[in-house]
């Protein structure tokens, strides 16, 4: 265990001079490319590792070297910022990341028409743009250290332009995979990352209310955790359940289970907005349940606790739904 009073951060402050500007701009690349954040002007963060530490190391010898002046120190916040205010800089910042390369793949996605083939003479640059993008993803989730939400729909929206890529080759249409049994999935350990929020908090809910009351659920990092027999993944990176195209893991869930119940469809288009921020469906009901899932979040750090107020509200929300619909 950490000791409580351990240092979590390592702190890269510097002076540059101000010429040449191209010098300064190259730091500021470097940071960017290591994943570093501001926290102040001048004074930047990475969660404190062995790695961490030797790339600061080398982005300080270089500010030396090249007339500044530089200091790399181990922190601990003890007034002012707070840890989870610090996580929250690297989430925003991998967030819109992720975000971005999110809109090209949407956008390539789109530009392709219904009926693209292998014969289509934009298909060598189409496989290189989709290489680009995958490349991008894999560098910003190097340095997504505390799992930035965004990615699972990331890489679901290449996966499914590879998988069209792969169709076309092989001359198939796209097919819908085999519905799995309910009882197949029961007794079973669902595993997702921490800080639960809208997909994560609705599919865990979908996963309880209508496939395994019994589910038991466990909350890990995003990084490194390899899954043990009896477990089941979801909406994470490499998921048996998770992003695909421009579909979230509820949606997902939904149609390999088969589950057809009345009043789930309109709470997939709910949860599918929200967690991708498409506007696809564009229900009215939309912004207040985001309203009140955001406050859950801020309200609520453990993600148990997470899971069982979003459990009552989509448990209320499902019912609105189911009877409105007769």
């Amino acid at each position: 265990m950490e000791e409580p009073n351990a240092s979590r951060w390592l702190l890269l402050i510097h002076q540059i001079p101000p010429k040449p500007n191209y010098f300064r701009v190259k730091i500021w690349r470097r940071l960017q490319r290591l994943g570093a954040v501001a926290v102040k002007n001048s004074v930047y963060v990475l969660p404190k590792s062995d790695q961490t530490q030797e790339d600061f190391q080398w982005i300080l010898r270089e500010i030396q070297e090249g007339g500044g002046e530089a200091s790399l120190c181990e922190a601990r916040f003890v007034e002012g910022l707070a840890d989870d205010q610090v996580e929250e800089l690297f989430h925003s910042a991998r967030g819109a990341d992720y975000a971005q390369i999110a809109e090209e793949a949407r956008r390539l996605a789109e530009s392709l028409p219904a009926n693209f083939d292998l014969g289509d003479a934009r298909r060598p640059q189409l496989e290189v743009e989709i290489a680009r993008l995958r490349r991008r993803l894999a560098e910003v989730a190097a340095i997504d250290f505390f799992g930035a939400p965004g990615r699972e729909a990331t890489e679901g929206f290449i996966s499914g332009l590879e998988a069209r890529l792969r169709e076309t080759q092989r001359g198939e249409k796209v097919k819908g995979l085999p519905v799995i049994r309910r009882e197949d999935l029961r007794g079973r350990t669902w595993v997702t990352r921490k800080g639960i929020h809208v997909d994560r908090m609705g599919s865990a809910w979908l996963i309880r209310r209508f496939i395994d009351p019994e589910a038991r659920f466990k909350f890990v990092s995003a990084r490194g955790h390899q899954p043990e027999p009896g477990e089941i993944r979801f909406d994470m990176f490499e998921a048996e359940f998770t992003h695909e195209g421009d579909r979230c893991t509820f949606e997902i869930l939904l149609e390999r289970i088969g589950l057809t119940e009345p009043g789930l469809g309109p709470i997939a288009e709910i949860v599918h907005d929200i967690d991708l921020k498409d506007s696809k469906f564009e229900r009215q009901e939309t912004p207040g349940i985001e309203c009140l899932i955001t406050g859950i979040a801020m309200a609520h750090k453990d993600d148990e606790t997470r899971l069982g107020r979003a459990s009552a509200v989509f448990n209320d929300l499902y019912e609105y739904f189911r009877r409105k619909r007769g």
